[in-house]
C-alpha cells in the first residue's frame, strides 16, 4: 500500500476523526462529508461517485419561466396545495406522452421533490386498510425510504431482487403478500442503486399480484427514460416509459425533475395516481382524516399539513419544461445521454483493472448503461472497498446500505467530468497493483 494517491494513516485518521467505524455503514451524506474532509487535509480532489445528483446545468427554459412567475408576483401568494392548474395539466400530457397512461390533471400532485412524494404516500397509504400497515420493498433500493419508515414508525419487508428475476419473481412476491399485511409494493425503475429496469413480464406479474391482494404499488421513476437502451424521446410514440400502471390501476407514481431535467435544486417532483385510486374509498381512514377519499385524504390530509404545498416560482418553471417536452420542442432524453456514455467507458475501465459488475443482467440483456452501475473486486466486502479506495482518491458508497445482500458498490457518474477519467484510471491501475 506504498504507492496510494493519499496517504494511508492521513484518510484513516480522518476516518477517525468523523467518528466513523466502518465506512461502508455511513450515510451518503456523511460519506461526502468525510470525503471534503480528506480532499481539505490532503490536496488531492478525489473522482467521486458517492452523490447521485445530476451533473449538468438546470433546464434553461425552466429558469426563465420562473423568473417571468417571480417578477408577475408569486413569490407573494401562497400557491393552491393541490397545484397549479397550469403544471398539472402539462404533468398529465408528459404522462400521456411518455408513459401511454391516461390520468386527469387531478390526479397529478406537485410534491417538495420525491422524497416529499414518498413520504406523503407511505403515511396515507399504511392506514388506507385494517391490518396493512406493511410495506414490501423490492430492494436493493434508496437507503433514505428505510429511514422515513423509521421516522413515521411504518413497519416494513424486503429483499433482494437479484435471484427472482422473471417468473421467479410471482412466487418471492406471494411469499409475502399472502400473509395479508402489506399495504404496498415500493421499487424503483430503473434502480437505484443496481440499475436494472423490470422487464413487461415482471412489471406484469407486480401488477396482477396488487390487483390479486388488494396493495398499492409504488413506483419510483427518479431516473425517468434513462434505460438508454430503447429511446423514449418522441412525445406520444412508442416506445414509451415502462411502467406498472400498464398492468394495476392501484399505483402511485412519482415522477422526478431532479435528473431528467437537471433541476434538483428546486426540490419539485411529481405524484401521480391512477384516476381510479385517487377516487377510491377507504374507511379506514376514519380513524386518522376526515375524509375517506383517497386523493382528497393524500391532498388535504397528508400533503397539507406536511409542508402546505411546494414552492409557487418552481411549479411554473417546471410547467414550462414539461410543455416543450410535450410539444416536441425539447428533447431531454438528448441532453441526459451523457450519462450513458461516462458510464460505458467507466465501466471498462473498472473491468479492465480486475473488478467486476455486481448487478449485470435484466433477465437475459446487459444492463443499460446510464446513471449508476455496480462494482465490486475478489473477495473484498462492500465496506472494506469502499475503504481500500479512498486511499486511492475514489469513493463511492457501499451496497450494504441499500438493502442489496450483494458485495459491492454503487458509482454514480453524474460529478465524474470526462476529463477527469484518464485520471479515474490511472488511479484504478494504481489500485490493481497494489491488490495483486
Amino acid at each position: 500500500m506504498a504507492n496510494t494517491v493519499i496517504p494511508k494513516e492521513l484518510v484513516d485518521r480522518i476516518v477517525s476523526e468523523n467518528n466513523l467505524s466502518n465506512v461502508g455503514r455511513a450515510s451518503i451524506r456523511e460519506v461526502k462529508k468525510l470525503i471534503n474532509d480528506i480532499e481539505a487535509a490532503s490536496g488531492t480532489r478525489f473522482i467521486r461517485m458517492e452523490m447521485g445528483i445530476p451533473g449538468l446545468p438546470a433546464c434553461q427554459i425552466g429558469i426563465e419561466a420562473e423568473i417571468k412567475a417571480l417578477r408577475n408576483g408569486v413569490a407573494s401568494i401562497y400557491p393552491d396545495v393541490y397545484g397549479t392548474p397550469e403544471l398539472k395539466k402539462e404533468i398529465a400530457r408528459f404522462v400521456k406522452n411518455f408513459l401511454n397512461i391516461s390520468v386527469s390533471p387531478e390526479s397529478c400532485l406537485p410534491t417538495v421533490g420525491s422524497m416529499q412524494a414518498s413520504f406523503a404516500a407511505f403515511l396515507t397509504v399504511s392506514r388506507a386498510q385494517a391490518g396493512k400497515n406493511t410495506t414490501l420493498f423490492i430492494d436493493p433500493g434508496f437507503a433514505v425510504h428505510r429511514q422515513q419508515h423509521a421516522v413515521l414508525q411504518i413497519p416494513y419487508e424486503s429483499f433482494d431482487v437479484y435471484n427472482y428475476r422473471g417468473e421467479k419473481l410471482r412466487e418471492k412476491l406471494e411469499e409475502y403478500l399472502s400473509k395479508g399485511n402489506i399495504s404496498s409494493i415500493f421499487y424503483s425503475n430503473p434502480n437505484n442503486p443496481s440499475w436494472i429496469c423490470f422487464t413487461e413480464k415482471e412489471l406484469k406479474i407486480i401488477g396482477d399480484l396488487a390487483n390479486k391482494y388488494n396493495v398499492i404499488v409504488m413506483e419510483d421513476l427518479a431516473y425517468f427514460g434513462m434505460d438508454f437502451r430503447k429511446d423514449i424521446s418522441k412525445p406520444g410514440v412508442p416506445p414509451y416509459q415502462a411502467t406498472v400502471a400498464n398492468y394495476t390501476d392501484n399505483y402511485i407514481l412519482f415522477i422526478s425533475s431532479s435528473k431528467a431535467f437537471s433541476y434538483a435544486g428546486q426540490r419539485l417532483g411529481m405524484m401521480v395516481m391512477s384516476d381510479k385510486l385517487f377516487k377510491t374509498d377507504f374507511p379506514n381512514f376514519k380513524n386518522y382524516y376526515p375524509s375517506t377519499g383517497f386523493g382528497r385524504t393524500m391532498i388535504y390530509g397528508t400533503i397539507y399539513p406536511l409542508s402546505s404545498g411546494t414552492a409557487h416560482s418552481p411549479q411554473y418553471g417546471l410547467a414550462a419544461i414539461l410543455k416543450a417536452v410535450n410539444d416536441g420542442e425539447y428533447d431531454f432524453i438528448k441532453e441526459i445521454r451523457i450519462y450513458a456514455e461516462k458510464a460505458h467507458r467507466m465501466k471498462e475501465m473498472f473491468l479492465d483493472n480486475g473488478f467486476h459488475l455486481v448487478y449485470d443482467k435484466d433477465e437475459d440483456m446487459d444492463l443499460s448503461d446510464g446513471f449508476y452501475f455496480t462494482i465490486g473486486y475478489g473477495d473484498m466486502t462492500g465496506d472494506e472497498l469502499l475503504h481500500e479506495l479512498l486511499y486511492f482518491g475514489v469513493s463511492a458508497i457501499s451496497l450494504g446500505i441499500t438493502g442489496s445482500e450483494r458485495q459491492g458498490l454503487r458509482a454514480c457518474v453524474s460529478l465524474v467530468p470526462m476529463e477527469d477519467l484518464p485520471e479515474l484510471r490511472k488511479r484504478l491501475e494504481q489500485f490493481r497493483a497494489c491488490h495483486q
